[in-house]
């Protein structure tokens, strides 16, 4: 599963995070049957103005993660579940006011149920994969999180989750074309860097790359990771038409932003509970600008699936 939780501040309409919004997708999730055996998490924040004004802490050293998990287990004990998850941070950037208080923090997730066993993570030095141009001091920090399991069937398995930039504004083409999400100069120079650290870490073909590429089918981007690079994206592996599903709005426009890919090694079987934007039969429903993707998959060992 991948899914931009907008600081959990949907609410709000990003001013501030809430302890109903974080409730509300702990509650969503933990609804899900089967749960996901991997959540990958985007807009999370550390401790900030932003993630504490109307959600405030009650001790120094807890995080906007933290309390996502002790929601999010006891959502699961009130659903009489007994999975547990283990939760990674991977920060990228913050904006400080003074040197004890930010402003707001950026980073991501990944949660991975506890029968998987984790060999690898860089949350302490995840990749940074931004392209800096003319405003490298104010230009926030891209990542690309990694965590490498291995599945309860043995197989090692590697995960890359990421949050490219938007277009730049700075560009002239962002001014006069007309298809700018996933266009932009710099975000091709993003999925660049994404691609060669995934190609330098990944121990083998069975490994996945998701998150908010801010980026459309059809767009320059998703033709280099798809057509150049290989990456099987799931909803089309699978027959759903990717170019027709919104998975963000803003106002009245739809757009689809978000992806789930996949190397060689991973067989797509489907996309059970995803729905689009906008769909007010999924449990997600106005919890965030974005909607999440599920996808469910096979790894394939020595040309069979397992």
């Amino acid at each position: 599963m991948t899914y931009n939780v907008r600081y959990f501040g949907h609410g709000t309409r990003g001013l501030a995070a809430t302890a109903r919004s974080m409730v509300a997708i702990a509650r969503a999730i933990s609804s899900l049957d089967p749960l996901p055996d991997l959540l990958c998490l985007q807009e999370v924040e550390t401790a900030s103005l932003r993630a504490n004004l109307a959600h405030p802490r009650r001790s120094p050293d807890e995080t906007q993660l933290s309390r996502l998990m002790e929601a999010l287990h006891g959502a699961l004990t009130a659903a009489g579940k007994e999975d547990l998850y283990e939760a990674y941070y991977f920060p990228a950037h913050r904006y400080t006011l003074t040197r004890a208080t930010n402003l707001y923090t950026t980073g991501l997730a990944i949660l991975a149920h506890r029968d998987f066993t984790i060999a690898h993570h860089n949350a302490d030095r995840p990749a940074d994969i931004t392209h800096r141009h003319l405003v490298r001091g104010l230009k926030q920090t891209r990542i690309s999180a990694h965590v490498r399991f291995h599945h309860r069937s043995g197989d090692a398995i590697d995960v890359f989750n990421t949050h490219l930039s938007l277009p730049t504004a700075l560009a002239r083409e962002f001014w006069i074309g007309k298809d700018r999400m996933g266009y932009g100069k710099n975000q091709l120079a993003e999925a660049k860097k994404l691609v060669d650290f995934i190609d330098a870490e990944r121990a083998s073909d069975r490994f996945l790359v998701v998150g908010d590429f801010n980026s459309q089918p059809a767009s320059l981007v998703y033709q280099y990771l798809t057509e150049e690079r290989g990456l099987s994206d799931a909803l089309r592996a699978v027959g759903s038409e990717g170019g027709k599903w919104s998975t963000a709005g803003f106002m009245n426009l739809r757009m689809h932003l978000d992806h789930v890919f996949s190397g060689p090694g991973i067989e797509w079987l489907d996309v059970q509970d995803s729905e689009p934007f906008g769909a007010r039969r999924s449990r997600f429903h106005g919890l965030s600008d974005h909607m999440p993707l599920i996808a469910r998959c096979r790894v394939k060992k020595h040309g069979r699936a397992a």
